[in-house]
């Protein structure tokens, strides 16, 4: 005799799992591996971007506001110890004889050359500055 695909010997039960139900376990089971491993998967790739530190331009920017006076010309420089393996470098050029100049500044990272060049203008309006003629 038969109760719904389990055999009954004796009064008792038969241990055991049918195979369906083995199936249905081991298909729950891939799925949600599979679900753990992409969670995991996605955490370490945030986590290694995260690594990467993206270093711009503002900073020098919000330096070069500090100042009253420009001359016209470029320099270069590192960010040293805060930045290490970046560099740097600022043109300045003079817009109108009222003392409008505009600010190019180029950061790049000397180490790691895939790494993006951050680029930002920027206009500082200061009449205190040595000015020359404009052409």
């Amino acid at each position: 005799m038969t109760t719904s695909g389990r055999q009954i010997r004796g009064g008792k039960r038969r241990g055991g799992f049918t195979l369906i139900e083995v199936v249905v376990a081991g298909a729950v089971l891939a799925i949600s591996l599979m679900g753990i491993l992409l969670m995991c998967s996605t955490g370490i790739r945030t986590a290694r971007a995260l690594e990467r530190v993206h270093v711009d331009a503002s900073s020098l920017a919000a330096e070069l506001s500090l100042t009253n006076r420009l001359e016209e010309g470029f320099e270069t420089g590192d960010f040293g110890d805060i930045h290490p393996g970046y560099a740097w470098r600022r043109e300045i050029n003079q817009v109108q004889t009222n003392g409008l100049f505009r600010v190019d500044f180029f950061v790049w990272s000397a180490a790691d050359r895939t790494a993006t060049e951050s680029r930002m203008s920027i206009l500082l309006f200061r009449p205190d500055s040595i000015q020359r003629p404009f052409r």
